[in-house]
């Protein structure tokens, strides 16, 4: 036990064997695992922006029969303030109603009869039996459509003297599409990339450890078993995995934070987005595996 601690402490201490060489692969893995950050930033961000619904949906209110018309305009205001909404028409009672027949009159001077300026409805001013109507049009971008749905459902219904709330689907073809595609998309590419990283991040060990092949030949030589002389080797190597791609999440955290709405402007309106936890689990895990890796091959081809 006492041999391994040893061994441990020394895979430590070679780090500061040869600190040029050293800090140049540290700064190569660093350098490595930032740019692999940056395409999953920009990748999760992609996914985020084509993931939210673009589409719009129509919301039809209407409010009980003699319903205190005080009453509906508070809430017609409180409606301005939903998030998403586009745009907002009201109607109260007479309003509907005088809507109602001017359409009336434009459909029946269409088919060649009827008033060309729409029916006479004035002697129903204020005794209208329509009801208090809003219509409202939203434009959401949300990732789960179907729960914004829901909730903004939910919350018109309760709205006190509403009657019945009519929504017309969301049209959101585009987003649709890519959520049905997007498991398709995102983990081959980021398999691809953990490829691509771990390949150069092992090299890059495995170059480090030609400054050390003198001490290796010489360890062999005088018949030191492979374990003796791989553990601090991997060590060092599991090491400054860990520092490079610590390193590189530290950077990739501080250019989120500067400049995660500099593309938030139109008509880009992109708000940039860290990387899912399992994807940036990966900046961590590879480099720490592929030192490991690297150290390990690099004494077996001695």
């Amino acid at each position: 036990m006492r041999t391994l601690f040893r061994l441990l402490g020394r895979g430590v201490a070679d780090l500061f064997l040869h600190p040029w060489a050293q800090l140049l692969s540290l700064a190569a893995v660093t350098l490595v695992v930032f740019l692999s950050g940056l395409f999953l930033m920009a990748l999760a961000t992609v996914d985020a922006e084509l993931s939210a619904s673009r589409g719009e949906t129509v919301y039809q209110v209407y409010w009980r029969p003699g319903t205190d018309m005080g009453h509906v305009r508070g809430q017609w205001e409180e409606m301005r303030h939903l998030p998403w909404l586009a745009s907002v028409e009201t109607y109260s009672p007479d309003e509907a109603l005088t809507a109602l027949a001017r359409r009336m009159g434009e459909t029946a001077g269409g088919a060649g009869g009827g008033l060309p300026g729409g029916l006479d409805v004035g002697f129903l001013s204020g005794k209208s039996p329509l009801p208090p109507t809003a219509l409202l049009t939203f434009a959401p971008r949300e990732a789960d459509p179907e729960k914004w749905s829901a909730d903004t459902q939910a919350y018109l219904k309760a709205l006190p003297g509403v009657e019945r709330v009519a929504a017309s689907p969301l049209r959101d073809e585009l987003g649709k599409a890519w959520r049905s595609a997007s498991r398709f998309v995102i983990w081959p590419t980021v398999g691809f990339l953990g490829v691509v990283l771990a390949l150069v991040v092992g090299n890059t060990v495995r170059l480090t450890l030609s400054t050390r092949r003198e001490e290796i030949d010489i360890l062999q030589l005088v018949g030191a078993r492979n374990w003796y002389i791989r553990l601090p080797l991997m060590v060092a190597g599991a090491l400054q995995g860990l520092l490079g791609g610590g390193l590189a999440c530290l950077l990739l955290a501080a250019v989120h934070w500067r400049f995660r709405t500099a593309l938030n402007v139109p008509p880009l309106l992109l708000e940039l987005r860290l990387p899912p936890p399992e994807q940036a689990a990966l900046l961590l895990a590879v480099p720490v595996l592929m030192g490991i890796l690297g150290s390990w091959i690099a004494v077996r081809s001695r």
